[in-house]
């Protein structure tokens, strides 16, 4: 069995100023801003929610199919998926454009400064599902991507017959209420943040118990506090796994979603599921990067039940 993950692939490039921005930015001059700051520190990490998500549903076990679309500057990453054991055919190399990345820089009071270049992923659209979906794929994600992208992906998804998870996350500003309210009815299940959640609320004019009506299972992370699971007349709450350390939580949305998927794939409850989503959330957050963390499955099972009190069934 195998589950096709659809969404961005992007580098991330972090750097750290060993300073802080205040102390170079003049409040009466920002009209005529005109900076540069030294940065002994960078590290280029791989990610995109695609990216992301497939890496830790393989250190599960499962199979995950990325479709995506990367650029000319794309053959590192390619790489390194394929030491994984990624499956890379539905992955469209653009050779006109640059591979999406993230240009992120930290001073010492964690305040950030981002620019986001979006390059092949909004493109993805071109990345065509019909008549490409392996016969072995019983599962998807559609997360975020180019606007195009999501919705078509979605709705060739909704004509294979293929139950699918909707993960709008950072892309949820680019939908109008129409069509986000039309891809919630198209999709499965749908999972954000508690911030999200208020975002499609507000965005749609759907409370959470219409968008239960709607869907076979509502998601919502909330960081320390777990996340909730709302499916069919119930309310499933999934208490949040233990850290050994709090290193990055880049990344821990995604760790969670590839455990749901897992959890799907091999039905084993909401409960479990969730719990499974909680501590791949918790091992992703101990590591610097996205996809730079490892664990044996007889590893997981150990602290699955130190966190939990049970075995997975």
């Amino acid at each position: 069995m195998s589950t096709l993950v659809c969404g961005s692939l992007a580098f991330d490039t972090i750097m750290v100023f060993q300073d802080r921005f205040k102390a170079h930015i003049l409040p009466e001059q920002v009209h005529m801003l005109n900076v540069s700051f030294t940065v002994p520190e960078m590290r280029r990490d791989f990610g995109g929610c695609a990216g992301n998500i497939a890496y830790n549903l393989k250190l599960l076990g499962g199979n995950p199919v990325i479709a995506g679309t990367a650029g000319q500057d794309f053959t590192p990453y390619l790489e390194h998926i394929k030491q994984q054991g990624l499956d890379t055919h539905l992955i469209r190399i653009l050779p006109d454009h640059y591979t999406a990345q993230a240009f992120i820089t930290t001073d010492l009071d964690d305040n950030q400064i981002t620019a986001f270049h979006p390059g092949a992923m909004f493109m993805a659209q071109e990345n065509h599902l019909d008549g490409q979906i392996p016969s072995d794929v019983h599962w998807a994600i559609v997360s975020p991507d180019g606007l195009g992208a999501m919705i078509q992906h979605l709705e060739d998804l909704t004509r294979a017959g293929i139950p699918t998870l909707f993960d709008p996350g950072q892309g949820l500003p680019l939908f109008d209420a129409a069509t986000l309210t039309r891809l919630i009815d198209m999709a499965d299940y749908l999972t954000v943040n508690d911030y999200e959640c208020q975002m499609v609320q507000a965005r749609t004019g759907l409370s959470v118990a219409e968008l239960r009506q709607r869907l076979k299972a509502l998601i919502v992370t909330k960081g320390e506090q777990g996340s909730v699971i709302y499916h069919e007349d119930q309310e499933t709450h999934i208490p949040a796994a233990k850290p050994k350390a709090v290193l990055d939580p880049t990344g821990c949305g995604d760790a969670y979603r590839a455990g749901l998927l897992y959890g799907l794939e091999h039905n084993l409850g909401w409960e479990t599921s969730g719990k499974i989503a909680s501590l791949m959330g918790a091992y992703k957050i101990e590591t610097a990067g996205t996809q730079n963390h490892h664990f044996t499955w007889s590893e997981f099972k150990k602290r699955y039940q130190e966190n939990f009190g049970s075995q997975i069934e």
